[in-house]
């Protein structure tokens, strides 16, 4: 096995020379002979590289300070004689017993104030000096003795972070929270006017005297709550940087992961990104729900777009059913290769599993995995296998990257900030949903997004779509600004620009800094109660659209066009959409949480403006996204349902002998029409075009 090259825009890229095919495996769960029969089943299934020993570490170091390498030893060696090479995990994902008992001070608590007990995994306390110690101890050790083993591919730190414990309000949290709001404000009066203490006299005169935000005789000042949650996220980033350094200390040309939660709330992913070689990420999309492709694809679009499109790598999923939600439906025949395949077309260099070998025991028992209980007879081993082989044929998409002309701003301040209990005018406005929404409009238009930072950069993009901005400051404002103005065009959600990094209302109320920008002033906020919607009117042809959850009354401008109006209600006849040009562009506002006809409606005259297509007939199982190398095209055409449809392919694509293309999953040329039975594909390969190819629906039965 010969290393890869490095992904473009990283120093230290992933030692494996394919598409990463395998999955987490559990070896101290087993005998030495059933490893034996592993590295036999993985090589016949196509595995090249498996996770280990995530949660090993009280099998690793059984009492203090006394290590017990030999089985791993030999698992890894075992693994790479049959050509299987090792994401490494430090084995820091969850503290032994041994080490909770004598330090009882370094588990967690909850916002009541509650030790959580010993029993089950991630029990510590991100902030907890004890933890933290020993956690670079236990990441040296294994560093020292791993580090230059030709098997090791990738660092695997810890485990999901923030799954169980995000955040910890225990004294060790209290503390190291006091430290980092002294590092960001200075002083303690900077800390009382960034946090508007004079309200219900929350003034302080001593750092001492400030404690996260527990459970309380009442609401919570809404700033302190920011701080923690941005806090809680740093306290882990810290955790993972520690690691980090250790590990580029011993061993500085292994790169680093570890693995995310797809579009987690509580993590600010962009900061993580920053400081790891290689993005991965856990997905779980429900095999029940027939639109979770949709969301996945979000969630996909975040993983790329975190290291400005390098290629990242989904490291599980399930082969089959999952085993934590209330009713755990099974991957249908064929469901578990399309899952596979729109990670990929999305910018995956491989498609990984949680778990090789199903478990007899434990909480995952249930937990489909590659190798089910049945063995090699299980239906998840003949699917993976046979998948395993079919991915041998998209290696030359290895390395390229997703072309894409729209972005959609994903900001974790204005996430936390607008979800704080108690202060806001609804709490059924969710940042994550109108996300979604707006993502979900854009697919079925038939465009793929990337994602961007409020502050961009927006280089390559036509259009960015901002779902919601709660919380925005002047350098955002002007990086919009500054898009639009050179010809862009931006969308902008409601509930945005109210308030600035601190909680304050900016001044003249929302959109705040965008008020120039969008044409726009907000009077006032209008929440729509549980079970009640309005409507708004397009002014150009009359058409309807409900609204639900939120909506607001808005004056606009003069010279902001109004495109629709609320026709209902206490805001009826107000402006709800409205357009403003600014510059060589123009920007929108959508002032109400509407359905997605209305929304579909808006983005495509936002796609028009900037001559792209989109599809006039919606089919949320239909998904193209293309991948390029610069001089090939790889166009991935999904059918993520159960019915067969037919596409219609553009004349650039086949109208001309020097523009033949070929499927690669079936090595034939492609013509004008491509027929997909359910859950089926193609990864069409073509010389790359000007624009990434539109394709059309033209039937499904």
């Amino acid at each position: 096995m010969t290393n890869a090259q490095p992904a473009v825009g990283s120093p230290r890229a992933i030692r494996l020379s394919a598409l990463a095919y395998g999955g987490d495996y559990n070896p101290d769960q087993w005998s030495e002979e059933t490893w034996i029969e592993d590295a036999r089943l993985m090589k016949e299934a196509g595995v090249n590289i498996v996770s280990l020993p995530v949660f090993s570490w009280p099998q690793l170091e059984r009492t203090p300070g006394e290590f017990d390498f030999g089985w791993l030893d030999r698992v890894i060696d075992i693994l790479w004689e049959a050509g299987i090479a090792i994401d490494l995990a430090t084995a820091t994902a969850t503290p032994p017993a041994w080490l909770v008992r004598a330090h009882p001070e370094m588990l967690p608590h909850n916002v009541d104030g509650q030790r959580l007990e010993f029993g089950s995994r991630q029990a510590y306390c991100p902030s907890s000096p004890v933890w933290k110690s020993n956690v670079a101890r236990m990441t040296r050790v294994m560093a020292e003795r791993y580090g230059n083993h030709p098997g090791l591919a990738l660092w695997h730190i810890s485990n999901e972070y923030g799954d169980h414990i995000s955040r910890c309000w225990c004294p060790a949290s209290a503390a190291h929270f006091r430290q980092w709001l002294e590092a960001r404000y200075g002083t303690i009066e900077g800390l009382n006017e960034a946090w508007g203490t004079t309200v219900w006299g929350q003034r302080y005169t001593e750092w001492s005297h400030i404690e996260p935000p527990r459970t309380a005789s009442g609401p919570i000042n809404p700033t302190q709550q920011l701080d923690f949650e941005r806090f809680s996220s740093d306290a882990l980033l810290e955790l993972f940087q520690l690691e980090i350094d250790v590990l580029r200390e011993v061993t500085p040309d292994i790169a680093v992961t570890t693995n995310f939660m797809s579009l987690l709330r509580d993590l600010n992913y962009w900061d993580f990104a920053a400081v790891e070689d290689l993005v991965t990420d856990d997905a779980y999309p429900d095999p029940a729900d027939d639109t979770s492709h949709v969301g996945a694809a979000l969630n996909y679009s975040l993983m790329r777009s975190l290291k400005g499109g390098q290629p990242w790598l989904l490291l599980e999923q399930a082969p089959s059913a999952v085993s934590w939600r209330d009713i755990n439906v099974p991957k249908a025949p064929g469901q578990m290769r399309i899952m596979s395949l729109h990670a990929i077309a999305h910018g995956s260099d491989g498609a990984m599993f949680f778990q090789w070998r199903q478990a007899k025991f434990g909480t995952e028992k249930f937990h489909s995995a590659m190798l089910g209980h049945r063995g090699e007879a299980s239906r998840s081993f003949q699917e993976t296998k046979a998948f395993g082989a079919e991915l041998k044929k998209l290696e030359p998409v290895r390395g390229t990257r997703v072309r894409a002309s729209v972005a959609l701003v994903v900001d974790w301040d204005s996430w936390w900030g607008s979800s704080a209990p108690d202060s806001l005018p609804s709490q059924r406005l969710k940042w994550a949903d109108q996300a979604r929404a707006w993502n979900a409009a854009l697919f079925a238009l038939g465009h793929t997004v990337d994602v961007v930072k409020a502050t961009g950069p927006f280089d390559g993009y036509e259009l960015v779509v901002v779902p919601n901005l709660y919380m925005v400051d002047q350098a955002q404002a002007d990086a919009l600004t500054a898009f639009v103005e050179r010809g862009g065009r931006l969308l902008v959600g409601p509930f945005s620009g109210v308030v600035d990094p601190t909680e304050k209302v900016h001044a003249g109320g929302a959109p705040g800094p965008l008020r120039e920008l969008l044409g726009v002033e907000v009077d006032e906020h209008w929440p729509i109660p549980d079970a009640e919607h309005g409507t708004i009117t397009l002014a150009e042809n009359g058409a309807s659209f409900q609204t639900s959850i939120f909506s607001e009354w808005i004056d606009a401008a003069s010279g902001t066009e109004v495109l629709a109006s609320y026709a209902d209600g206490e805001l009826d006849g107000r402006p709800a959409i409205t357009r403003r040009a600014h510059g060589s562009g123009a920007a929108w506002y959508v002032s109400a949480v509407v359905e997605s006809a209305a929304l579909e409606a808006v983005l495509r005259d936002a796609l028009s403006e900037i001559g792209q297509p989109s599809r006039s007939t919606t089919h949320l199982d239909l998904e193209v996204v293309t991948r390029s190398d610069g001089e090939t095209d790889f166009t991935f055409v999904l059918n993520h349902g159960r019915e067969t449809i037919t596409v219609e392919l553009p004349v650039e694509m086949h109208g001309d002998l020097a523009m033949a293309c070929r499927d690669l999953l079936t090595g034939e040329a492609v013509g004008a029409t491509l027929t997909l039975p359910r859950f089926g594909a193609a990864v069409i390969a073509h010389p790359s075009l000007d624009e990434a190819p539109f394709i059309t629906l033209v039937s499904a039965n």
